[in-house]
């Protein structure tokens, strides 16, 4: 599951959680290099009849064009992917934190109290879009999480902002 609760225990009555969400990460450092080795083996193959040939050094450069772009585009990609969403819950405060690479850090804050957390089925830009609204604005929260995710994380937060009120009274 791309997310986690942190329960934070202070001395004082008021509880802290703190969710963190991140995008799936489908290949791993050694993928990775697995990957560029079978990609470079997979174009070294058609090349071996050309060895010794004035053909080869016609084609090489393209090859290793061909190899250095998939190599950008997949660490760019890996990149992307440090995307984090940060949603602190306490008793007083709702803190949603978005850290996008290359972006501004987007911050929005509400009273837990009169947060409504919703979940479109349809109707939004993905399925099951989850959204938080509340100070006179609304958010998307885990935009990057499959349907199914996304309705697991609208139970699990349903749950925690009714105990939360509970608590409170």
């Amino acid at each position: 599951m791309p997310y986690q609760w942190i329960t934070q225990t202070e001395e004082s009555p008021t509880q802290t959680w703190v969710l963190n969400l991140w995008p799936h990460r489908s290949m791993t450092p050694q993928g990775f290099v697995a990957f560029i080795a079978i990609t470079c083996g997979m174009f070294l193959f058609p090349i071996f009849p050309l060895l010794g040939s004035p053909t080869l050094w016609v084609l090489l450069p393209f090859l290793v064009a061909a190899v250095a772009l998939v190599w950008y585009f997949l660490q760019r990609s890996n990149r992307d992917a440090e995307l984090r969403e940060v949603l602190t819950l306490r008793n007083d405060s709702l803190e949603l934190t978005r850290r996008t690479p290359r972006k501004p850090e987007q911050n929005w804050q509400a009273n837990p109290y009169w947060v409504r957390i919703q979940i479109h089925a349809t109707g939004g830009p993905v399925a099951n879009y989850l959204t938080l609204s509340g100070s006179d604005r609304e958010v998307e929260l885990g935009a990057f999480l499959s349907p199914d995710e996304r309705v697991e994380l609208y139970r699990d937060l349903s749950d925690r902002l009714r105990r939360l009120d509970y608590n409170a009274r």
